[in-house]
């Protein structure tokens, strides 16, 4: 079984990724980790309604609440907050840039909590929040292989040790397309698709059998790499076996799962004299016409069946 890892988000990354203000920095800033996704917003809180208020969300404030909090008695609103802060949430947000009450900081610095503030509004905040902590806590695994963006879309490349995949990827290269991870493939799970990278140590280089370690962006360019794409198919790369059956026609409707993900994939055999670059280029854009609702393999058999038909029409006439 893959080991399927899920990293926390820290706190600190995101305020340096949103360009938040620190306003009070709570007791844990410095080692504060986001496990979820999602963001809460403490309108119910602020009357009291804890029952279901999940401590491990992050929580925004935006002009509603502010207003709301603006009517109150002083004594009323240095209550509420202070029963707000005495939950270990990692930080609260403040949205367009408005000011914090006394009594907020105060409770905040009391109780080790961490309040931010940002220009953007709730709404853009929140959603923008949301997706870079749904792609920072995605499910991930790293797989041994090839990535590549081959005509826009991302190709993942598999096969045993020494089968080619480096060698492919060279002369793909040379095609112009982009490399984005050789060797080790970091692969997240982002809603309902798949994304790959490179783990930082080796991203942008590659190993080749015979030459070393190459860097592809200083020998090719910066036009020849690629930080990360979405993975679109799967390309599995095997030893030639005589005798063993290959799909000729293309009608099977072959695909992989990856962390729950359904992927097309093709498996190409590997023999001496094949241009593999060029076959994988071919199945992506293959893998692109049938995404467009194409699909030449279908309209070849069809073809081919009427005109049986019409042969067997003619045979019975004479």
């Amino acid at each position: 079984m893959e080991k399927v890892k899920k990293t926390p988000a820290s706190l600190k990354a995101l305020v340096n990724e949103f360009r938040l203000e620190i306003l009070v920095k709570g007791d844990n800033f410095d080692t504060e980790q986001v496990t979820v996704y999602d963001v809460n917003r403490p309108a119910l809180q602020l009357v009291g309604f804890f029952d279901f208020f999940d401590v491990k969300r992050l929580q925004i404030m935006g002009l509603t609440e502010i207003k709301y909090l603006e009517r109150m008695e002083p004594a009323q609103r240095k209550a509420a907050l202070d029963q707000l802060m005495s939950y270990p949430f990692p930080a609260l947000i403040i949205s367009r840039s408005m000011e914090a009450f006394p009594e907020m900081l105060e409770s905040a610095r009391r109780n080790g909590r961490t309040i931010l503030r940002t220009e953007m509004d709730t709404v853009d905040a929140t959603s923008r929040i949301i997706d870079y902590l749904n792609r920072m806590l995605a499910p991930q695994i790293t797989r041994h292989g090839v990535l590549m963006n081959i005509y826009g879309q991302g190709v993942l490349i598999f096969g045993d040790s020494g089968i080619g995949k480096s060698e492919t990827a060279i002369e793909l290269l040379k095609r112009g397309h982009r490399l984005v991870a050789d060797d080790a493939v970091d692969i997240k799970r982002v809603s309902e698709t798949l994304h790959g990278s490179a783990p930082e140590l080796i991203r942008h280089y590659m190993e080749i059998r015979g030459v070393g370690i190459i860097d592809v962006q200083q020998l090719f360019g910066m036009g020849a790499v690629q930080f990360d794409t979405e993975i679109d198919l799967v390309i599995q790369l095997e030893k030639w076996e005589d005798g063993k059956f290959y799909d000729r026609l293309g009608l099977g409707d072959e695909t992989i799962n990856i962390l729950g993900v359904r992927l097309p994939i093709f498996t190409i055999p590997v023999s001496a004299g094949r241009n593999l670059a060029g076959i994988v280029e071919l199945a992506t854009m293959k893998n692109r016409q049938l995404s467009y609702g194409g699909n030449s393999s279908d309209d070849f058999v069809t073809q081919f069946d009427k005109k049986i038909d019409q042969l067997m029409e003619e045979g019975a006439k004479k």
